[in-house]
């Protein structure tokens, strides 16, 4: 990718470079708007040597977040948004962002990926071909527990439940541990997972059960707060390498810019969603999740192990102690 990008601006150096974003969500999404945002802020700035086109729900590629992910690392995508729990799979300290019971509120996650825990797994992306850009993650938001079957008081209710996972190890082994059955299914085929019953349920942030129209094939909504998750912006290293200097710090300033900007909607929008989903037929409870914390143990000194020390003392160092 690298090379065709150095032919394209050799070939005709007053074109402008013509580059593509993906993302996972719906075109009507803070994310979504935010991007268009920002790659219009950033072909202005630049005098329009460079034009980003951005493509919601990563423009139907049948693989969904995996194979986007496998584009981007083989220079096939320019730029892409993705979860630190799929990133994970690739490069494997991003899956520290969605430790389960480990960030309090969105601050301290912000504090961790924008400070020294960021600054490791941008480190650790590098090695794997993929540029992550500082301060470059995009809010999701704390994930809750939906069905269709009944609600999840406690961990108890948890047992031997059908549920959607994104396809990532960590999140499947979190939920075994928690007693339950988790299947991998892509975003682009959760909706009709849970329309034929193949799961009972999904754990999610709100706004996807309201952006995705999960409202119409759940029942239930357990406030569980038990992940975090955001949208990670990456981007191909040879590309970005080849990328002219001031087009580069013209990205990473509106990253900054425009991640705050989604952030503050994204929170806005999961706070309010409660009031409007209830309007829509779903049922709201508060979970006891002091229940879902002893069956982790064992989870947490395997991750610990899994991640590093020095990862896992960054994270303690935002969030206070985990596990015994």
């Amino acid at each position: 990718m690298g090379t065709t990008l150095h032919a394209r601006r050799r070939a005709n150096a007053a074109a402008a470079i013509e580059l593509r974003q993906f993302h996972n969500q719906t075109v009507d999404t803070p994310l979504h708007k935010r991007l268009v945002e920002m790659w219009a802020a950033v072909e202005k700035e630049t005098g329009g040597k460079i034009r980003v086109q951005v493509f919601p729900e990563n423009n139907k590629v049948a693989g969904g977040d995996p194979q986007a992910l496998k584009m981007l690392v083989a220079g096939e995508l320019d730029f892409y948004t993705l979860m630190g729990g799929i990133l994970g799979e690739v490069v494997p300290i991003a899956d520290i962002q969605g430790m389960p019971f480990a960030f309090k509120d969105s601050p301290q996650v912000y504090a961790a990926l924008d400070g020294d825990l960021g600054d490791l797994l941008r480190a650790e992306a590098m090695t794997k071909g993929i540029y992550a850009l500082p301060g470059g993650c995009f809010e999701n938001g704390f994930r809750h527990i939906t069905s269709s079957t009944h609600p999840i008081r406690t961990v108890a209710d948890l047992n031997g439940f059908k549920i959607r996972v994104p396809a990532s190890v960590m999140f499947q082994d979190c939920f075994k541990s928690l007693g339950a059955a988790p299947s991998a299914i892509n975003t682009n085929q959760l909706y009709e997972a849970l329309k034929t019953g193949q799961v009972e349920g999904q754990e999610n942030p709100l706004a996807i059960a309201d952006g995705f129209k999960l409202y119409e094939v759940q029942r239930y909504v357990s406030l569980t707060s038990h992940m975090w998750s955001g949208y990670n912006l990456l981007a191909n290293l040879p590309t970005w390498r080849n990328l002219p200097p001031d087009v580069q710090a013209s990205i990473e300033r509106n990253t900054i810019k425009y991640v705050k900007l989604q952030r503050a909607d994204n929170v806005a929008l999961n706070a309010s969603l409660q009031s409007t989903l209830e309007k829509r037929g779903l049922v709201f409870n508060q979970a006891d999740t002091a229940s879902f914390r002893p069956p982790l143990t064992d989870f947490y000194r395997r991750w610990k192990e899994h991640l590093g020390v020095s990862a896992w003392t960054r994270l303690e160092g935002h969030v206070g102690k985990l596990g015994a």
